[in-house]
Order: structure tokens, then sequence, then C-alpha cells
């Protein structure tokens, strides 16, 4: 007979959990930094080392082959070595790649800047939800959780700042390099927080784990949490990538693994890293211009995600990715039928893109976007956490690294058109494996969440 796990919720002081999921949510920053960075920069590191299209290809993908070898190291010592000091070598990563891309002689030197950033992104990425996950209340882990997305968002708006700020001088090498003002910051405050009391109970270190918790809650909620984590660890799991393959833990792994890749294939990334493209097939042909609709576009995302951390932990998971992913579906449908009718269109053309690629960021935003690392930071078992997130990471990854290096191509083979169709094919996908597969989460203690023999979607 195991300990039950408690649905009694400790009083937490909500200071300390924002501090936390502040500063994990910094770098969340570097990460949309990073990868936003080179929707604008692309235009001009084209014409400095006068790259194919494949080379551009090769320039915006090679850093999600770094984020999946980030990824799966990340997840493994997430694990081993703990979730602080991952994020604190995240840091350093980012400030190595922040330094050298800038610096770049040839485009080979900026390959491997942009590898390290990967994997400085598969790093936090896999551990920091996984960390503000052990360190939430459940009533508001939802929203703590979705903070990381939020600052993603945001990293993604400022490179798009910086890229409109920069373009009139093509100053590229400065677009990469201001991404080392937040990668210092990130380094030195990740120092001063602790590490998860989920990781230290796990690897016998109950002492410092009690007085972490005491750090953010009183003696009754200190027992509360010790007991849920106990509780947990009774549940025998094997620490190898084959128990993620278990009856108890195979769920989960489809659950975090199949949604992720389904937020990438949707199209999102297509925006993020090809938005000036995307606006000069519309017709917006000068370059400022283009990566000013591409600047709007990231404001959006912004905005819309604070709507996903109002909801998120209010009306649940699955209703807000209903109603996302169908406006997501409709936006794609309309631009590519816009692209059917350009010539009728005329001028026009471009502002209908604009508007259906806000209505499609701002579905993604307060849907697929923070929820799918919502749930991925949700649905595993304590003892396999870092390696699950870290599956569903390289799943993100590798569709990731599809969709950014085939898109121009496949805007060159199949057309605009059929492009955008498959997006919104994709979409509708999303939608039977939202209603079909998913569970609801909102409001469950994270170790309930994980507890039953498999999870089962309402």
């Amino acid at each position: 007979m195991t300990e039950s796990i408690s649905t009694t919720r400790p009083q937490v002081d909500r200071f300390f959990i924002w501090k936390v999921s502040l500063i994990a949510g910094l770098g969340g920053i570097l990460y949309g930094f990073d990868m936003g960075v080179i929707a604008a920069a692309l235009i001009f590191v084209r014409s400095t080392f006068s790259l194919s299209t494949q080379m551009e290809e090769v320039v915006v993908s090679v850093v999600l082959v770094g984020s999946m070898l980030g990824a799966i190291s990340g997840g493994i010592l997430a694990d081993r070595v703990g979730r602080r000091l991952i994020l604190a070598w995240g840091g350093v990563l980012f400030i190595a790649g922040s330094i050298v891309a800038p610096l770049a002689p040839n485009v080979f030197t900026l390959i491997v800047a942009r590898t390290l950033l990967g994997v400085a992104i598969g790093f936090t990425s896999v551990t920091a939800p996984v960390y503000v996950s052990e360190l939430a209340p459940p009533q508001s882990r939802g929203m703590l959780i979705g903070l990381y997305q939020f600052a993603l968002t945001s990293g993604i708006a400022l490179a798009d700042l910086a890229g409109y700020w920069l373009a009139s001088d093509h100053a590229w090498r400065m677009m990469f390099g201001l991404g080392a003002i937040p990668a210092c910051l990130f380094f030195v405050l990740v120092l001063t927080v602790p590490e998860s009391p989920r990781w230290l109970v796990a690897h016998g270190r109950q002492d410092k784990a009690e007085a972490v918790l005491r750090s953010y809650t009183d003696e009754a909620g200190t027992a509360l949490l010790l007991a849920d984590i106990r509780a947990s660890l009774l549940i025998k799991a094997e620490r190898r990538w084959a128990a993620l393959w278990t009856p108890t833990v195979r769920k989960a792994l489809v659950i975090a693994v199949g949604f992720t890749v389904l937020q990438q294939v949707t199209g999102i990334n297509t925006i993020i890293y090809y938005g000036p493209q995307i606006f000069a097939l519309a017709g917006i042909s000068e370059d400022k211009n283009a990566i000013f609709a591409t600047l709007l576009v990231a404001v959006v995302n912004v905005l819309a995600t604070i709507i996903a951390l109002v909801l998120v932990d209010r009306v649940g998971r699955k209703p807000l990715l209903y109603w996302g992913v169908g406006g997501m579906t409709l936006s794609l449908l309309t631009l590519a039928y816009a692209f059917h009718s350009q010539a009728a269109l005329g001028s026009s053309m471009g502002v209908i893109a604009t508007a259906c690629l806000m209505v499609y960021i701002t579905c993604f935003a307060f849907s697929m976007g923070p929820i799918a690392w919502i749930i991925v930071a949700e649905v595993f078992p304590l003892r396999l956490r870092g390696r699950g997130v870290a599956a569903a990471t390289l799943g993100s990854g590798i569709s990731n690294f599809i969709v950014s290096l085939t898109f121009l191509s496949l805007i060159k083979g199949a057309g605009n058109v059929l492009t955008f169709c498959i997006y919104g094919a994709f979409c509708v996908l999303t939608l039977f494996f939202v209603g079909f597969v998913m569970p609801e989460t909102k409001g469950c203690e994270l170790e309930s969440i994980s507890a039953e023999p498999q999870i089962t979607a309402p």
C-alpha cells in the first residue's frame, strides 16, 4: 500500500514563486531572441556570404540541430545533476554563442555559433518548465509555466525590434550580439535561486529539500509537499530512456511528443524564421517594411499570450486549444485562398496576408504556444520528468528542423497555396488529437496527474 497524495493545498510565498518563474522566463526570452533574430538577420547574412537557398535553410535550421542535442543531453543531465545547474550551463552557452556569432568571418563560424545557441536553447527549454512546475502550486501552475512561453514570445518580439532598428545599417552582426546582454543577466540570476526540492528528495537530500521548501512555505506546507513527493517516489520507475515506453508512462509520452510535434508542423516557425520572405511573397518588397510587418506579428504574439496566462487555470487547457487551433486553421486556409487569388487582389494582398498571419499568431499564442509546454511539464512522473520533457523537446526540435529546412523549397516546389493548405491540414489533425488523446490537467496536483496507471482524456 502506498501513501496517498494529498489534496490539501499548501500556502506558498508567491513572491518567491514569481521570482523563480521570472528568472526561468528570462531563459525563454533568450530562446525567443536567438530563434527570432534570424528572420531579419538572414536578409543581410544572405548577401554578406552569398548564400544559396539551401544554405539559407541550413543557417536557419542548424540552431535546431543544436537544440535537439541540448534536449537529449539536458534531459539526462537535469535528472542527474539537477535543474539549476543545467540552467546555469545554458546561460554560459548563450553567452558564448552570442559572442561568436557577430564575430563570424564566414558562414561556417556562424553555423558553429548558432549550434551553440541551439544547445543552450535545448538545455533551457527542457529544464525551465520542469523547474517551475516542480515549485509552483497547482492552482497557478499553468500560468507560471505559461510565463516561459510569454517570455519566449517577448524574446521573438525583441529580436524583430532589433532587426527593424538595425535594418537600415544592414547591421546583422549587432543583431546577434545584442543577445549577450540578457544571456549574462540570466546566468547571474540563475545562481541566486535554489535547486528543485523534488529533485533533491529524489536524490536523497531531504534536509536540503526541507530548507528550500521552508523558504517559500510554512511548516504545514513543507510537511504536505514532502509527503506528496515521497508518495510519487514510491512508484518505481527505471531511470532509463526505455522506461518512457513502459505501460504506466507510454500514454504521457504519446501526449507530450505528439502535441509538441503538432505544435511545429502547423507552421508556426515558418512565420518566426521566414516572416519577411512570406510578406515579400505577398507583395511587400522593401526589406525594412517586411521586417516591420514581421515585428507587428511578433507584438501580437506577445499580447495574445497574456490571454493564455489569464485563462489557462480558469477555463482549462482544452477549451483554449479548441478555439485557438480552430482559428489557426481558418486563418491558414484564408491565406492559401488569398494567394490563389493574388492576381485579382493586387496591392491589397499584403494587407490580407498581414491580417491572416496576425489572426494565426493570436490563436497560436493563447493556445498551442504555452499549453504545449504546460502539458509536457505536467504529465510525466517525477523520476522520468527530465527524460520525458527531453523526449518531447526532441520531437519538437526534429519537426521544427524539418519544417524550417524545407519551407523555402516547399514554396518553390509546391507553391504558396498548397504549402499553407498543408499546414492547415495539420491544424485539423491537431483538433482531433486534442479531442481524443489529450487530458485536461487544470487544477490537478502535479503528482496526481501521473499517479494513475494510465492518463485518460475526458
